[in-house]
Formats: C-alpha cells, sequence, structure tokens
C-alpha cells in the first residue's frame, strides 16, 4: 500500500528530527571536549567495543569503558577499530581520529567489523551443511582478504563421522582449515580455545548452527560482560543487537555480530565469485582465451583440472550455480 503525502510528510520530518538531535549531540561533546582541555587528560589509543547509533563505547589500555562520540570530521567507526580519544569527565570522551585498519569486513555496504584476524564459518549437523551456502561465505572471506576456517558442531548427531569429514575433504583439498567439535558434549572445545589466543575472531554462519552456544562456552561470563556493556550504553540488552567486541578469558577477542548470519553476492561481479574458488587460480592463464569464464569455453584449463581430480566436481558445479 503507497502512502499518503501526509505520512510521507510525517516520516521525513522524524527522520530530519533525528539527524538533528544527533549532530546537536555530537556538537555538544565536541565543544566540551574543546572547553575542557585544561581538566581532561591527553589523547590515548583506545579499542571501539560497539557503536550504537552515534555513539561509541571505548575501552581504554587499563581496561576502563568510556561512552564517546566521534568528531564530525572522522569516518564512522565500528567494533574492533582502533580510535584516538580524549578522555573527559564522568566515564565519556571524544573520538578524535581513527586509525589505519588493517582489513573490515562489510554486507554488501553495510561495515561490519574491523581489524578482524581470523573468521571462522561455523556449520552443523542439523539445520544440514550446505555446500553452496559455505561457498558463498568462504567467497566473501576470500574477496575481503581475509582468513577463514571451517567449524563442524554437533558432530555428537553424526552416524558415521568418516563420511562427515569425507564431505568436507574437498575444502581441506583446497587449503581450508576445518575442525570438528561438538559443543554440547564438550568434544574438542579447549583445543579449539588455544588456536584463538592473541587473535580477534568473529564467527558466521546460519541460525541454529550453535553459534551462541559456542559464544556462551567461549565466554561464561558473557551475561556479566553484556550487562556492562549496557549499563554504559543505556541501552539494556538490545545491546546485543550491535556488533559487539567481547575479550575471551583464556586469550583473544571475539566480535559478535548478529547481522551476518547470510551473506548474498549480489554486490560482487563475476570475476569477484570467481576468485572466491582459491584452488583455481593455478589454472589461470593457461586457457586457451585470455578471459576465459571456465563455463563453456573448449581447452579451458579450469574444466581439464576438473576432469582430472585436481578440482573438486562439486566446487566446480556450485561456481556455476553461483555465477549464473
Amino acid at each position: 500500500m503507497s502512502l499518503t503525502r501526509r505520512q510521507k510528510w510525517r516520516i521525513e520530518k522524524i527522520q530530519n528530527e533525528r539527524i538533528f538531535r544527533a549532530e546537536k549531540a555530537a556538537n555538544k561533546v565536541e565543544n566540551q571536549a574543546k572547553n575542557n582541555t585544561k581538566n581532561s587528560s591527553k589523547e590515548q589509543v583506545g579499542l571501539v567495543i560497539t557503536r550504537f547509533g552515534q555513539h561509541l563505547l571505548v575501552e581504554s589500555k587499563s581496561g576502563d569503558l568510556l561512552s564517546c562520540t566521534g568528531r564530525q570530521n572522522i569516518e564512522l567507526s565500528v567494533a574492533g577499530d582502533r580510535v584516538l580519544f580524549q578522555p573527559l569527565n564522568a566515564g565519556e570522551g571524544v573520538v578524535t581520529a581513527l586509525l589505519e585498519r588493517d582489513n573490515q569486513l562489510r554486507r554488501g555496504q553495510k561495515l561490519i567489523a574491523a581489524n578482524i584476524d581470523q573468521l571462522f564459518l561455523i556449520v552443523a549437523l542439523q539445520p544440514h551443511y550446505q555446500f553452496e551456502l559455505i561457498d558463498r561465505y568462504l567467497i566473501i572471506a576470500q574477496n575481503a582478504n581475509l582468513p577463514i576456517s571451517i567449524l563442524v558442531n554437533k558432530i555428537e548427531l553424526a552416524k558415521n563421522i568418516q563420511a562427515v569429514k569425507a564431505d568436507f575433504a574437498m575444502y581441506q583439498a583446497a587449503g581450508y582449515t576445518v575442525d570438528y567439535l561438538s559443543v554440547k558434549e564438550k568434544i574438542n572445545i579447549d583445543e579449539f580455545k588455544a588456536n584463538l589466543k592473541n587473535k580477534t575472531q568473529l564467527f558466521l554462519g546460519q541460525s541454529g548452527v550453535g553459534k551462541s552456544s559456542l559464544i556462551n562456552a567461549l565466554i561464561p561470563q558473557l551475561n556479566l560482560r553484556i550487562n556492562e556493556i549496557s549499563k554504559k550504553t543505556k541501552l539494556g540488552k538490545h545491546t546485543t543487537t550491535n556488533t559487539t567486541l567481547y575479550r575471551i578469558a583464556s586469550g583473544g577477542n571475539l566480535v559478535d555480530s548478529p547481522g551476518v548470519m547470510e551473506f548474498q553476492l549480489d554486490d560482487l561481479s563475476a570475476g569477484e565469485i570467481l576468485n572466491g574458488f582459491r584452488e583455481f587460480k593455478p589454472f589461470f592463464g593457461n586457457c586457451k582465451f585470455r578471459n576465459c569464464t571456465h563455463i563453456n569455453e573448449p581447452n579451458c584449463a579450469v574444466k581439464t583440472a576438473v576432469k582430472s581430480g585436481k578440482i573438486h566436481p562439486k566446487r566446480y558445479q556450485n561456481y556455476l550455480n553461483l555465477i549464473s
């Protein structure tokens, strides 16, 4: 049903009022920073824990959480960003600069997180893993130049674990690390924890694969941390819908982002989709045609590699499905 002119006017009015309030709050904090330079501390390096609207929750090197507003002339920052900030009064501050990022993860045009060391794609035996969906995540990671590993959860449900491992052999052959665990039965959890130390990681995966259960197993005090963050942001448990960085007691950081359950490839070109299949790359340049798409062209080195077993047929078929 189309909106009436009055409804459209009302929506636009509300949006403009929200923008005005956000700009007013940003100006207030920035003016406060300028007027209190004598009483405030020098700039410090901090870590963005989460963003809520125009505000940021920043962790100082001493572990204190400060509610900050970013200056209007700097780019919006997200969880995982390193920033310069100036502490003010009563646990508040102003972000004055965004430090250079090592990398960033986007979903379409939306920036999700920054400075990620490792992505983990969590799949499960229930709901049963889907190879085409797995390949979508791998393509996104490959084009973002982010390392990604596959984590197969709920292995306690496997009637034949060797058959499961055979399914994932094609990913191991392509150079991906594949680990098997059970959060419910606590199988291989400690070994997995050891791989997270001194790294910042983000978990990907569709609903129901056990992502939340794994996070709770890694961070038993998670509810305490959520309450602490909620108290600072004054948003209650609604904060858990934002991308948020948590410390893992055994070492490392975890970025929890509810918005990355599924990725679409609509924003990727055919070349970027092709780039996502890393095991195809050794054969590029050996085809008869320089602009070979590896679909219908004769004397294609990629298709020859499929026939000879150097590329798994399922991976090649997924490429055809995704490129069409």
